[in-house]
């Protein structure tokens, strides 16, 4: 997610994130052309438990916006066997910067999931990639809980008309025109039984008034949901606009049932989150202390701190590692069209570069712009991007961090 004021904020300050003399970590492509890949968002489940196996998709054309006729392939790499491409599937239903929302069902070594169109409405397949079986359930996922139980999904028809880069072609918004629409909002779908309902209506937030702008006449979203580490919990992005203006952002969290909503950042320009464990949430926002910057909300109170400040400057897409120890990062890219993908030691406050990528911006931007959205496995050892850099259009890349992670 990336609006004008974070983008001139990278092009601005990214590049203090080149030091002198750096010794940067192994990083090979895992994908090669013709054909293009990438993976999407950071906040998913790329890699299988063993971390052998990194979920990809595949298209024959980047640079323009999907059309409902556009078909991507889905499928994984096998690192262990030359990283042969292994096909999974394919889908109607996807968009430059999350893909179709392909993912590992939580807790499972074989099961993956990813959305699809089937005529005039939105699925999900769930596929167990060892024995080929597959079921279809009747609603697609954006977040899915850490038991592999539920998803929640916002509206995609909406985003597609709100957000391009983040929803689907293929079925108009039939509330386009609607402001606080009461039939759509967030769902919650049983990944056994498909059983889904509408949990949230966009026309609640008429219930949680904005007290720092006026919102007359703006049209409503949600995006970017995800459940809290143990599942208790949700959040996601509340975000309005009115036309020529940009978007305003507030951050909610909640119960899974929808009940219980807390909005956890007020001021208006939460970007990029994670949960850290089942209190805190790690955000790039704007807040009166420190002005935007990356900062540790506690959940359901108003005690916020800033994390990191000077080494951690510019917005970027952030995870952390297992054990929490570590917070992995990036750019947008700065003057020189270099990306930088980074570590954070939250212990000793050291910031270890990943690398540095060049990306043609003029020919990557808007909705097909190429973000690295780093993601890790769950040994915590490795790193895959997507990026550019190569020459072959966007490809997927393996970084060796255990190097790094291993100093203590």
């Amino acid at each position: 997610m990336v609006n004008r004021r974070d983008f001139l904020g990278a092009v601005l300050s990214a590049q203090a994130f080149r030091g002198g003399a750096e010794s940067l970590p192994l990083v090979r492509a895992i994908t090669h052309g013709p054909k293009f890949h990438w993976f999407g968002y950071y906040d998913k489940l790329e890699f299988d438990p063993a971390s052998r196996y990194v979920l990809g998709m595949e298209v024959g054309f980047e640079n323009r916006t999907p059309q409902p006729e556009d078909v991507i392939r889905v499928g994984m790499v096998d690192l262990a066997r030359d990283n042969r491409w292994i096909e999974l599937g394919e889908s109607r239903a996807w968009c430059w910067q999350q893909g179709c929302m392909l993912q590992w069902l939580p807790g499972s070594a074989s099961e993956v999931i990813w959305n699809d169109r089937e005529g005039d409405h939105f699925v999900s397949h769930i596929l167990d990639v060892k024995t080929g079986k597959r079921r279809t359930l009747p609603a697609p996922v954006y977040a899915l809980s850490p038991d592999g139980n539920w998803s929640l999904a916002p509206d995609f028809r909406r985003l597609h008309d709100t957000r391009p880069g983040y929803g689907y072609a293929g079925v108009p918004d039939p509330n386009a025109a609607v402001r606080m629409p009461r039939d759509a909002g967030i769902w919650r779908m049983n990944l056994k039984t498909g059983a889904h309902s509408l949990i949230l209506p966009l026309a609640e937030m008429g219930r949680y008034p904005y007290t720092r702008g006026d919102w007359k006449d703006a049209k409503h979203w949600f995006n970017h949901l995800l459940f809290s580490p143990d599942g208790a919990r949700f959040s996601f992005l509340h975000r309005w606009s009115t036309p020529g203006t940009s978007f305003t952002t507030r951050m909610f969290t909640g119960k899974p049932d929808g009940s219980d909503l807390y909005v956890l950042d007020p001021n208006g320009r939460t970007s990029h989150y994670i949960w850290r464990d089942p209190r805190h949430i790690l955000a790039w926002a704007y807040h009166p202390s420190h002005g935007e910057r990356f900062y540790l909300f506690e959940d359901r109170t108003e005690r916020v701190e800033v994390v990191a400040p000077e080494v951690m400057p510019v917005n970027g897409h952030c995870t952390y590692l297992p054990g929490n120890r570590w917070i992995l990062n990036d750019t947008y890219p700065d003057k020189q069209g270099e990306q930088h993908p980074y570590l954070y030691r939250v212990a000793t406050g050291r910031r270890y570069a990943l690398g540095h990528f060049r990306v043609p911006v003029t020919q990557y931007r808007g909705e097909w712009r190429c973000d690295t959205h780093p993601r890790f496995s769950p040994d915590g050892k490795k790193v895959v991007i997507d990026s550019v850099h190569g020459g072959e259009g966007r490809q997927l890349y393996l970084i060796d961090i255990s190097g790094i992670v291993t100093q203590g």
